[in-house]
């Protein structure tokens, strides 16, 4: 039952007079807040009215109207709707707002990505500095008025890429011509960094002074990627050691970013579905999920019934084949090379066989729409679905259980080496297992229910201790409960049509925004969508819950050995994909 924090309405223009309005632009909700009164009422939201999970922090350029504004998306970890607060500057040069990190340390990676994108400054924030994209690129490319290479028009469809039968090289009309910046007379081909200092510079790192009694020794910076195995991709992580000893370190990304957000924007809402499959390429059937609900709310259409509860039976089956491999890939990291690998694979495997018979792809599946999904599930795989489901998978998680849990290595390389405690975990807007590992019972199926997730009985997996042995026991925990929700849905699903719209092949959504979220089996997955009535959206951002986890890695690796460096970073379960977008 909602107690009555959760369900309190909160009025921030009574609380706040002359320093809060209400938006009331046609299609937006929330709240407006002065510039010079955002720490105030940011702080009041967490301490008082108890918003202690700031989830999505990102920025909109209005060129029209010569503003540029900054939104906030608060959420209570004991349960509720969020609360939507904004900020709004002028668009001129430089574009400065006191930065969050001090009140929600979550903000720290969300405000860096705000910076690079749109070139808004956050005062007082730890480390401004590019995040996505490297420190000598021109311009900022989610601006209305930036002009990337080979750019044709605004929006898609392009009217025509061979006007009168001959062809432009669109980046030579382009003022930002290839987006590089150098030092004048520097010359990138014959540079060569002098010292470790010149070599790490991006990185500000900084000399900590030695404690009273510490031994003066030599800190090393050991880079782990971009093309370790450990690091799931091309992540880059600069690791600061003291002997063993991690005194700190830096996540350098934005190896694989290719402004999914500004792709966003160039396409229709139909064209973006399967873009989205390509962010956290494990989990598409999440992505689709997350995108099309958000849509739904601009344009206020139901969903099939049939369709709500197929598309909650590809939300668990991609939830557990995503904890298999965690399980199976963590085993790898650890040094395992092989057996438990491949227990995940197989299992993975005939999920994904399901997958193709419903949407004709393993990965990339591209299943959801507005309104239901693409096509029906086959009697045959139905069947399928159900045998898994009632047979083979929980006999498989069980045996999988029994083959690790007692293995004398694993737990002692996990039992104790700490992850995150519930308050940095909250501070730094940690979501999913992490987050329930650490003890905070946090799940959107629960909080703040979508679908019809509400229709069913289900617990939230939670522990308590918050080392790594409860985030690697959390994710079996997660697919028994994942399994128990399916088992409702296969008996409960009823007969019916799978979408409640026509054929789409063009869609057109109201002005206004939204902003929808779904539990996927990394954290929360955020959309927020600005339309401005036109068939492509005006702003469109993805929360992405593998770059939003990141921003704890510091904390949680401090003091840490090196050797537990590969465990601590596999427990975060991160993406490439969703982490540079």
């Amino acid at each position: 039952m909602a107690t009555a924090l959760q369900t309190q309405t909160v009025d921030l223009v009574a609380r706040f007079p002359e320093k809060v309005t209400a938006d009331s632009r046609a299609g937006y909700s929330g709240f407006i807040v002065n510039k010079e009164n955002l720490v105030e009422v940011a702080t009041a939201l967490r301490d008082e009215f108890g918003y202690d999970l700031l989830s999505n922090v990102t920025g909109v350029d209005y060129i029209a109207e010569n503003k540029m504004e900054v939104v906030y998306h608060a959420f209570r970890t004991t349960g509720g709707p969020g609360l939507v607060f904004k900020v709004q500057v002028e668009r001129v040069d430089p574009i400065e707002l006191p930065s969050m990190v001090g009140i929600w340390a979550g903000a720290e990676y969300q405000e860096r990505e705000i910076w690079d994108l749109y070139g808004i400054k956050f005062t007082d924030h730890p480390d401004l500095r590019r995040i996505l994209l490297w420190e000598g690129f021109e311009g900022f490319p989610l601006r209305k008025d930036y002009k990337e290479g080979f750019f044709e028009e605004e929006a898609k469809p392009f009217k025509s890429r061979w006007p009168d039968g001959k062809h432009v090289f669109a980046e030579m009309k382009n003022p930002f011509r290839d987006n590089l910046k150098f030092p004048e007379n520097f010359d990138p081909e014959s540079y060569q960094p002098e010292d470790e200092k010149d070599l790490y510079a991006s990185l500000e790192r900084v000399s900590k002074p030695l404690t009273e009694g510490e031994m003066k020794t030599d800190h090393i910076v050991v880079n782990m990627g971009p093309h370790h195995p450990s690091t799931h991709g091309v992540l880059r992580v600069a690791v600061t050691l003291n002997g063993e000893t991690i005194t700190g370190l830096k996540p350098v990304m934005g190896y694989l970013h290719r402004n999914h957000d500004k792709i966003g924007e160039r396409n229709t809402f139909l064209q973006i579905i399967p873009y989205t499959d390509r962010l956290d390429y494990f989990n598409s059937m999440a992505n689709n999920f997350g995108y099309v609900t958000t849509v739904e709310k601009l344009m206020k259409i139901p969903v099939a019934e049939r369709a709500e509860y197929i598309r909650v039976i590809m939300a668990e089956m991609s939830r557990i084949q995503n904890h298999l491999i965690f399980v199976g890939m963590l085993i790898n990291d650890l040094g395992s090379m092989y057996t438990p690998s491949l227990y995940a694979f197989e299992e993975r495997e005939l999920i994904l066989d399901i997958f193709e018979a419903v949407s004709g792809a393993r990965m990339m599946c591209n299943y959801f729409r507005f309104g239901g999904v693409v096509r029906d599930v086959p009697e045959d795989a139905m069947q399928k679905i159900k045998d898994l489901v009632h047979d083979r998978l929980p006999a498989k998680i069980d045996e999988m259980e029994r083959f690790l849990n007692q293995n004398e290595v694993l737990v002692a390389r996990l039992t104790g080496v700490k992850v995150l405690n519930a308050e940095d975990a909250i501070r730094y807007s940690v979501t999913g297992p992490v987050l329930r590992a650490a003890g905070v019972p946090y799940d959107i199926r629960r909080a703040d229910p979508y679908s019809v997730y509400d229709r069913f009985d289900f617990d939230v997996a939670v522990r308590y201790h918050g080392d790594m042995m409860d985030n690697y026991l959390i994710r079996f925990d997660e697919m028994r409960q994942s399994l128990r929700i399916l088992e409702q849905a296969l008996k409960q699903i009823p007969e019916g049509p799978i979408n409640s719209q026509k054929p789409q092949y063009q869609v057109r959504v109201p002005a206004g925004e939204a902003y929808g979220r779904v539990e996927s089996p990394k954290g929360e997955l955020g959309f927020y969508v600005v339309s401005n009535g036109k068939p492509n959206p005006y702003r469109y951002h993805v929360r992405a819950p593998s770059f939003v986890n990141l921003t704890a890695l510091e904390t949680i690796c401090s003091g840490s050995k090196i050797a537990d460096f590969v465990a601590q970073l596999a427990m975060l379960d991160i993406v490439m994909g969703e982490v540079d977008r």
